[in-house]
């Protein structure tokens, strides 16, 4: 990477923690609110690659390592979901059959098979296979 890439990358890395700043602590708008909360995630993440905005850095570990991010980002987001389900299950008391409530939880599927989750799995299987190929090519 060259010194003005580095530079270019450092100078957005920290500016996307700012701006995620600025639209979380506007007093406008609701929507604001909630496009910078989720920058705020983004930019923490984006942030452990800070120190690779060096000269000389390849571009490619940059980009391995926002991989790794994002891989072990995807694993805590799914056993925060597992945690979630076993906490209802193990801590609150069974829904009621009796009520509107508790016929519509009783026909939610479980939450293995949402496909949110299967998404989320499936990219990061996805990151593993191309952070492997990554590595395997490179040595």
């Amino acid at each position: 990477m060259s010194p003005r890439g580095a530079l270019r990358l450092e100078y957005f890395i920290i500016g996307l923690g700012i701006f995620a700043l600025l639209l979380i602590f506007q007093p406008f708008s609701l929507h604001l609110f909630a496009v910078g909360g989720v920058l705020v995630i983004v930019a923490g993440l984006i942030n452990n690659l800070l120190p690779l905005a060096q000269p000389g850095v390849p571009v490619r570990s940059v980009v391995t390592v926002g991989m790794v991010v994002l891989m072990i980002f995807l694993i805590v987001l799914l056993v925060s979901i597992a945690a979630a389900h076993l906490y209802g299950v193990f801590f609150l008391k069974p829904p009621d059959p009796n009520t509107t409530a508790g016929k519509v939880q009783l026909a939610t599927p479980p939450f293995w098979s949402q496909p949110l989750v299967w998404g989320i799995t499936g990219v990061t299987a996805l990151l593993a296979v191309l952070i492997t190929a990554m590595n395997r090519s490179r040595g």
